[in-house]
């Protein structure tokens, strides 16, 4: 369910001290009925479980897949316009004690780069010809009671050609990408534990 600004920026995360510079574009959260104040975990696994980045819904597939088709043709996604290359990584700013949060973790199928994982919320990264891009995880009580999950999407533009890309995306995002991700995300908590026959 797509989340006001606040729902994001009222939590004491520790995004909020490395991402000052970068827009908050999009807030969404996940419901998680059950869940207690330490079970971020829980559905960070129950995601892994259910097939993560690579079990995308079919329309979801097609527009990545139109989107990674486009980024080889126009050159956005060249190494040379990544982390490290174009913008530094988060990670240069984040202390080495959440630097060392990642060590050991396993690839997740997402373009994103792990920056950090802590007990109630982690961040990842992306870099581009277009934008610089966070997307955040975090762990908050939910209005109903218990807690959910809630995304947020970090960006900083790169000039007039990410502000145009992040303008023409949205109506995709909002239509397609997070509907499917509440979907896939929802019930991979429903379904936690039952294993995958």
């Amino acid at each position: 369910m797509k989340r006001a600004r606040t729902a994001y920026t009222a939590q004491p995360w520790r995004i909020h001290e490395y991402t000052r510079d970068f827009r908050v574009e999009d807030v969404w959260s996940f419901r998680t009925p059950g869940a207690g104040p330490e079970d971020f975990p829980v559905m960070l696994d129950a995601m892994r479980s259910d097939g993560g980045f690579g079990r995308q819904s079919p329309a979801a597939r097609l527009l990545f897949a139109v989107r990674w088709k486009l980024g080889a043709l126009l050159g956005w996604d060249d190494d040379r316009a990544g982390l490290g290359a174009r913008v530094r990584s988060l990670r240069e700013r984040i202390p080495e004690e959440l630097r060392r949060t990642t060590e050991g973790v396993a690839p997740d199928g997402t373009p994103f780069s792990p920056v950090y994982l802590l007990p109630t919320e982690s961040a990842a990264e992306i870099a581009n010809r277009t934008v610089h891009a966070v997307m955040h995880l975090g762990w908050a009580p939910a209005d109903a009671g218990g807690y959910e999950l809630r995304m947020a999407v970090l960006v900083k533009s790169n000039g007039r050609l990410g502000r145009l890309y992040m303008a023409l995306i949205a109506p995709f995002r909002y239509l397609v990408v997070y509907p499917a991700l509440t979907r896939q995300w929802e019930r991979a908590w429903r379904e936690r534990g039952r294993g995958r026959g």
